[in-house]
């Protein structure tokens, strides 16, 4: 982006100009201000001196009290006078003092406003052009001749300034003298090396930066010194003395480095350098920068950097895929730069959801407007996943964590315009990616950006201010008075897509002080017709993104600048812009192609150098992504997680040994081309061939002294950490007095051990060791020198130190740790050793064993995984503590990845006994080294050791408990593979088992020989095995005889179920006897019997005939289940049984007793079921059932005797149903007493059911009668008294759970029903005593006129009632020709003598006594001689029924809320109450008697009804009213529903 910001420091001339011409013209107005101020002083002054005038009150007379003599007045004149003039100068100081505020407050005003300006406007400075400028200049060095020398500096600019070297002037050339000069330009530092300085090289160097915008030049000065008697030096400047010591001044080496380290999205990490600083001042740390890629990193929330306490850390807490990449640490030291790289992976996190991709990255805004920002992003490789379908891009507003998506569907590259911002605001953007799985987990957010309109930087000016503050200003202050802006210009597609096209414009000129806008106006190209595309929006940046364009079409786009004041022409049209091309390809086209050949060659043991060609089109490439696959494996996975720019790569986190292939993916905005051509298979293996370097060992290190005689030292030292490519086979050892510095050789013959012994020393002098290790390749480099010896006699008891400290199997929370004896005993020998631990940086040792232990070894466990730990050793003797060993290597309490334990089996083909690890790590140089009990075990007869690839196996010869113990196995070479196992005796016996199994087979059997009875009869003989082979032979032994397969006898085998079988069709008594198999498969033998005689035999033979005989039945019609029994939800019983084989013509029949059953519904045999319903089931049912089934093909029989058990479980049954549906017991009074009533669906007095009185049984009596209908159980107390009051359960037993409800007779409940008891009892008393018409009466009576008719009947009552006779209502009373007659009290008769037609009408007889009593109509018909007998009709008796009918029973009531007003019944002496009573119908009901005085034929009585009703003989009746009807009382709890 370009811009016309001047820079502070460019063209100095001009901005002295500015400078200048801003001071006049400021003082210009300050003039001006002045005097516009002193005249609007004067105005103020009349103004306020009138304004006084007129508001003066009248003069101030002074009272006498204060009148003063002459010299009084005179001095208070004077007072007053000196007065006055101190206060006109203390308010003329108030007044200077006062302006100097204000002149103050206005320039921190001005500064604060420049600052702000600054502030806001830093962004865009960032992007300004600069000049080159030197960060670090040269500084000057003195050296000494034959010594190296290096010049650097850093250098900053934009663009990229480039530097040239300058000796004297002249240019420096590397080439002129190969070798002698080198030029490095790396992470912004250019540095020019010279390897072997002479004294002429005493010159001025100069390194010139150039970029397009300047030149700056930095120069120091190099002097050359010889050594003393060599000649006078040359220089040319006196090097300045340092007075304060900066951090490039001191001197750092680095010791332990990060290595190449792995993250997980979200998660963090540290990579940590420790360095050795001379001099180590607290307060002057080394000045360290960390790079990501070549790119220097700042501090920030994402990063922190600390360095002290001798190591430079830096941390990334929250970690993604944007921080994967190079990092490189550079120290600045005193001779130039210590530098250090490693690479760091960070894979992504789970997703979110299964198979959805990993989240975009490296996500920034470009081209800033105040209207929208080109969010740019690199895509995430998709190993496994399947492919992007298209990316969301969210915006969040700085200081907010709500997210807003910008594109409603996802856009398919990886670049968007989000527009509809607002200006001035600051935004943060993500990225999500999209495919057919779901949503990945969103990128890490942008930096934050504002949206400001760019151009505006371009109408900026800074004006430098004595050196400290930046004015600035705008061009719309320097033009003239501009109202319509000019027109834009320069319209053009920026970026041109598939789904949008990005136009660009320059602003107008001039434009004018009032605020710009643009309005977009398109049209397709040659029509002219122009439509305007932002009518909703408000367009304040030259930049706008188009949507909505249509494919293969072309466009032309103009513009316009508006403000308030008007509108400007518009612009010259763009060119054509089309979307797509016309062959439907996206512009710019598509993704690139496929990267070229992949090669693949040996890096180290975990990693893989990995080449390959670049793509042959291009195309604007981002990097590459590097996928790996394990050979024979289908799944792929990613090497790096970020575009990696190079065509070169290496792919570390191998698994050593491994053999993998590999290929490559390039990457542009479009997204990821095509894979490459897989590369060829390589193991992981550490490379081979590259120098000496590579090929001899490493140095030896811990050089420490274990004995020493006053004429000799012993000294041993630590293997080299790496070998070199071949084993390590002679050690050599030089030698020097601490005061000199010439090394003399110790050893002229290889040491192999790493100990050796130094004679012909001079006792009480200091001597210095090193060391060097050889191999086939040759001797490597020497060790550091060793801390100063003296060869002084160790003469104290105690023995020496341990020494050769070394670890084995470390894991998170344990290790073992080993040494070597020490070589000086003491006055005694060793008898233990003390194991003391600290963690790393500590001083405070804890010791692990509290006593010594006698062994050289010790597991240590209890440790924190990841902490970091150091040991010592200190033998024991009898006569104390020995001296400590040096203290061990420091060891991090992490397993190796991917580390295996010892594995303890047994070979399945030989049974061997064996011991195996593989390794997780291994190369070519690498070997198994086992132990037993931590003692190398080497060639012993009693084991043999094998080895492939990465696995080692050790056998055991002959295996028995000599063999138990600890063994354990290191694998050389490596980062410290290794582990144990211990062999217990439990374990050695079991595999010893499994090894006798494997040399002596069996063949194992699930299953021994059994038999099993078919349904013909038929015998199977049977036995399974685990597994046989298609080449198993076997054979069957009966009775010492071999049976074959043929008539009688099948035999066969499944392989696959491992079944042999003989199946014997006919088995009779002469199958008895001893049956047996035996099996040979391969070496594998096995052999089963079966003894099959006596009662076992008898059982079998009985089973098999009746198996026959049940073959045999079930060929005709059958039972496929007999008879059993169910009881169905209203409790009747069924029979039920189910039938097979059966027709249409298949009869079946129900007996009881061998007694016919012919039920309702006749049995329907082709449902295949048939049943018979017993209801209201009692004793009475018990007996023997039977169903018959037949047809022309046989008959079958089933019974069911129901009796015994039978009867109890059927009555269980019925108790189960009856308990679950009974309700709760309701109380009803009756005229005996009081009555407790239980309702179910059935009930039988066969049911286990009890009654219980305050937790007592009850057990039926007169008092307490207990009885029952089928509807529901009963007890009656009779007479109640207090002594019944209480609480009542009645108890539902069904055999298996007890169903219970109760009642609480207490209270008013009692008293209530106690009187409902005696109102009914004296009712029922009445009912009893009252009067009634016994018998005798007919209803309807046909009589010839003149005969005589005798109505007679019995009556009855205690006391004798009274009898009544009517006729039509009217009393009837007692004359010649109507005689009433009443005999005994017993017998009533109306006679009339010689009837006539008159006499036809109804009659009645109302008999009565105290108790009440009743009406009997009789209907009389007289007819004369000659006529034909008229019909009789019955009429409708009229009966003053009785409050209740002693034999009607009550029904249960519907609802709980509602007492049922049935009758209450009254129970008979038996218990159970009477059935009710059924009316007859006429033919059945005898005539009754008639007395007539003149009998004749033609008299027809009609039998009466039972209950006749008499209808009163007035219109209000006078029969007796029924008592009123009995309540229920019921208890707490609602009955049933």
């Amino acid at each position: 982006m370009a811009s016309k910001v001047t820079p502070c420091y460019k063209k100095k001339r001009v901005s002295q100009v500015q400078t200048d011409y801003a001071y006049h013209h400021t003082k210009h107005e300050v003039q001006q201000q002045k005097e516009s101020r002193k005249s609007s002083s004067k105005s103020s002054t009349q103004v306020k001196a009138q304004a006084t005038a007129a508001m003066a009150e009248p003069a101030y007379t002074v009272p006498v009290f204060r009148e003063r003599s002459s010299e009084e007045t005179e001095e208070y004149q004077r007072v007053t006078t000196n007065f006055g003039k101190g206060l006109a100068v203390i308010q003329e100081e108030l007044h200077r003092m006062r302006m100097a505020t204000k002149a103050q407050v206005e320039s921190l005003e001005i500064q604060r406003e420049v600052r702000d300006r600054m502030s806001r406007r830093g962004d865009l400075l960032d992007e300004i052009p600069k000049m080159p400028d030197f960060l670090v200049a040269l500084r000057p060095h003195t050296v000494w001749e034959k010594t190296p020398v290096k010049l650097f500096c850093t250098v900053e600019g934009n663009p990229r300034p480039i530097v040239k070297w300058y000796k004297g002037g002249a240019p420096v050339d590397p080439l002129s003298a190969p070798g002698r000069y080198k030029i490095e330009s790396k992470y912004g530092v250019h540095s020019l090396i010279i390897s072997r300085c002479v004294v002429s090289d005493t010159a001025e160097y100069s390194a010139v930066a150039t970029n397009p915008h300047g030149t700056a030049t930095s120069k120091a000065a190099v002097t050359v010194k010889r050594a003393s008697g060599a000649g006078q030096s040359c220089q040319l400047n006196q090097v300045p003395h340092l007075t304060v010591i900066h951090p490039s001044k001191l001197e750092v080496s680095l010791l332990d480095r990060f290595s190449v380290s792995f993250g997980v999205e979200g998660g963090s990490i540290s990579l940590v350098c420790t360095m050795v600083v001379v001099p180590d001042l607290p307060n002057v740390p080394p000045l360290a920068q960390w790079y990501r890629d070549d790119k220097l990193l700042k501090p920030s929330n994402l990063v922190e950097m600390a360095v002290g306490g001798s190591a430079a850390r830096l941390t990334l807490p929250r970690l993604a895929k944007d921080d994967e990449g190079l990092y490189t640490l550079r120290i600045f030291t005193k001779d130039g730069t210590a530098e250090h790289s490693a690479y760091l992976f960070v894979s992504d996190a789970p997703p979110s959801a299964a198979g959805a991709p990993g989240a975009p990255m490296s996500v920034k805004a470009y081209d800033i407007n105040a209207d929208y920002v080109l969010v740019a992003w690199k895509p995430p490789n998709t190993v496994n996943e399947a492919p992007i379908t298209g990316y969301f891009v969210d915006r969040c507003e700085a200081g907010s964590d709500t997210w807003v998506q910008s594109n409603d569907s996802p856009v398919k590259v990886c670049k968007y315009p989000v527009h509809g911002l607002s200006t001035g605001r600051s935004y943060h953007f993500r990225v999500r990616a999209v495919n057919s799985a779901g949503i990945s987990r969103p990128s890490r957010k942008s930096d934050q950006v504002t949206a400001l309109d760019a151009a505006e930087s371009e109408r900026l000016q800074v004006i430098k201010i004595e050196g400290k503050y930046d004015i600035v200003i705008r061009d719309d202050d320097l033009e003239g008075y501009v109202t319509i802006p000019g027109e834009p210009t320069d319209v053009h597609a920026s970026e041109v897509f598939k789904s949008y096209v990005v136009l660009s414009w320059k602003p107008p000129t001039p434009r004018g002080r009032a605020p710009l806008s643009y309005v977009i106006e398109k049209c397709v190209a040659g029509t002219g017709a122009w439509q305007r595309i932002n009518t909703s929006v408000s367009l304040h940046s030259p930049r706008y993104p188009v949507f909505d364009l249509q494919d293969g079409t072309k466009y032309q786009f103009r513009v316009f600048s508006v403000n308030v004041h008007g509108s400007s022409e518009a612009s010259a049209p763009s060119e054509p812009v089309q979307k797509v091309d016309p062959d439907g390809v996206e512009l710019p086209v598509g993704v690139p192609s496929a990267p070229g050949q992949v090669v693949a060659t040996r890096n180290s043991k975990s990693s893989v150098f990995v080449q390959w060609d670049p793509p042959k089109q291009v195309k604007n490439l981002m990097g590459y992504y590097i996928d790996g696959r394990v050979v024979g494996s289908k799944e792929w996975f990613p090497c790096n997680h970020k575009p990696f720019k190079h065509n070169r790569f290496v792919v570390h986190g191998l698994i050593p040994g491994e053999t993998y292939v590999f290929r490559a993916q390039a990457v542009n905005v479009f997204g990821l081309s095509e894979e490459s051509q897989e590369s060829s298979p390589i193991a992981v293996e550490p490379a081979l061939g590259r120098g000496v370097d590579y090929a001899t060992p490493s140095a030896p290190f811990g050089i420490t002294m274990l004995s020493c005689d006053g004429a000799s030292m012993t000294v041993a030292w630590k293997s080299p950490k790496h070998c070199g490519g071949s084993k390590v086979n002679a050690y050599y050892v030089d030698k020097r007095n601490a005061d000199t510095l010439t090394w003399k050789e110790v050893n002229l013959v290889a040491v192999k051990e790493r100990l050796c012994t130094v004679d012909s020393l001079t006792e009480g002098t200091f001597y210095e060791f090193k060391v060097q290790a050889g191999n086939m390749a040759g001797v490597g480099v020497p060790s550091a020198p060793s801390a100063p010896m003296k060869c002084e006699a160790w003469t104290m008891d105690e023995p020496g130190p341990a020494y050769d400290l070394s670890f084995s199997e470390v894991r998170g929370h344990s290790l073992v740790i080993l040494w070597k004896a020490p070589v000086y005993t003491g006055a005694s020998a060793v008898s233990g050793y003390l194991v003391d631990q600290a963690k790393q940086g500590s001083s405070e040792f804890v010791t692990l064993n509290q006593e010594a232990v006698s062994h050289r070894y010790l597991q240590v466990s209890g440790l924190e995984e990841g902490q970091t730990y150091v040991f010592r050793v200190r033998a024991v003797n009898a006569n104390g503590v020995g001296k400590a060993s040096q203290v061990s290597e420091a060891v991090c309490a992490r397993a190796l990845p991917g580390a295996q334990e010892i594995v303890a089996s047994v070979d399945g083909d030989t049974g061997d006994i064996f011991l195996s690890l593989e390794a997780c790590e291994i190369c070519e140089t690498s070997k198994f080294v086992w132990s037993k009990n931590y003692k190398a075990i080497g060639d012993c007869p009693r084991v043999e050791v094998t080895t492939k690839g990465r696995t080692s196996k050790m056998t055991f010869t002959q295996p028995d408990n000599d063999d138990l113990g600890k063994y354990s196995v290191v694998v050389t070479d490596t980062d410290g593979v290794s582990a144990s196992h211990t062999l217990s005796e439990d374990a050695l016996n079991t595999m010893l088992e499994l090894s006798h199994a494997i040399r002596h087979p069996i063949v194992p059997l699930k299953h021994g020989l059994n038999y099993e009875i078919l349904e013909k009869g038929h015998v199977r003989f049977w036995l399974q095995a685990v597994k046989l082979s298609p080449a198993v032979s076997y054979r069957f032994i009966v009775n010492d005889k071999e049976v074959a397969s043929g008539e009688g006898h099948k035999i066969s085998h499944d392989v696959a179920t491992g079944i042999i079988q003989m199946t014997v069709d006919h088995f009779t008594r002469a199958n008895e006897g001893t049956y047996t198999v035996q099996i040979h498969d391969g070496k594998a033998k096995a052999q089963s019997s079966l003894v099959l005689v006596g009662d076992v035999f008898k059982a079998a033979l009985k089973e098999a005939e009746f198996q026959r005989k049940e073959h045999i039945r079930k060929q005709g019609p059958h039972f496929s289940e007999y008879l059993y029994f169910t009881v169905t939800e209203d409790c009747t019983v069924m029979l039920a049984c189910k039938v097979a084989n059966v027709k249409k013509e298949t009869t079946f029949h129900w007996f009881k007793e061998d007694e016919e059953i012919v039920p309702e519904t006749p049995p329907n045999v082709l449902s295949g079921a048939c049943a018979l319903p017993i209801p209201l089931f009692s004793r009475k049912d018990q007996g023997v059932f039977k169903a018959t089934l037949g047809d022309d093909r046989g008959k079958d029989t089933s019974l069911f005797d129901i009796s015994g058990q039978v009867f109890d479980d059927i009555i269980n049954a019925l108790a189960q149903n009856a308990g679950a549906s009974a309700s709760e017991l309701v109380m009803q009074c009756t005229p005996e007493g009081i009555r407790l009533q239980c309702y179910m669906n059935y009930y039988t007095e066969e049911m286990k059911t009890v009654w219980k009185h305050k937790e007592t049984k009850i057990a039926s009596s007169e008092k307490m009668r207990i009885g029952g209908t089928a509807e529901m159980a009963w007890m009656q107390i009779c007479d109640p008294s207090d002594k019944e009051k209480g609480h009542y359960t009645i108890e539902i037993s069904d055999g298996v759970q007890t169903h219970t409800r109760t009642f609480d007779l207490s209270g008013q409940a009692y008293t209530d029903a106690y009187e409902e008891y005696l109102r009914l009892k004296a009712a029922a008393f009445a009912e009893k005593n009252r009067g009634r018409v016994v018998g005798g009466l007919p209803d309807v009576v046909t009589i010839m006129e003149q005969k005589s008719l005798s109505l007679t009947c019995t009556v009855w009552g205690e006391p004798t009632p009274e009898v009544t006779w009517f006729k039509n209502e009217q009393e009837v009373t007692s004359t010649e020709h109507t005689k009433v007659t009443f005999d005994g009290g017993k017998f009533s008769s109306l006679v009339i003598n010689q009837v006539t037609p008159e006499d036809s009408g109804k009659y009645s007889i109302n008999v009565r006594n105290k108790y009440g009593g009743e009406f009997v109509e009789i209907t009389v018909s007289v007819y004369r001689h000659g006529e034909q007998i008229p019909e009789a009709k019955l009429g409708q008796p009229k009966t003053a029924t009785p409050a209740a009918t002693p034999t009607s029973t009550p029904v249960p009531p519907k609802s709980p809320a509602l007492p049922s007003k049935t009758p209450t019944p009254t129970p008979s002496k038996s218990q159970t109450p009477a059935p009710p009573a059924k009316t007859p119908t006429p033919a059945s009901t005898p005539a009754p008697s008639m007395r007539s005085q003149a009998s004749t034929p033609a008299s027809t009585p009609v039998p009466k009804s039972p209950t006749p009703t008499p209808k009163s003989p007035t219109p209000n009746p006078r029969g007796v009213k029924s008592p009123t009807p009995p309540r229920f009382m019921k208890s707490p709890t609602p009955p049933r529903k």
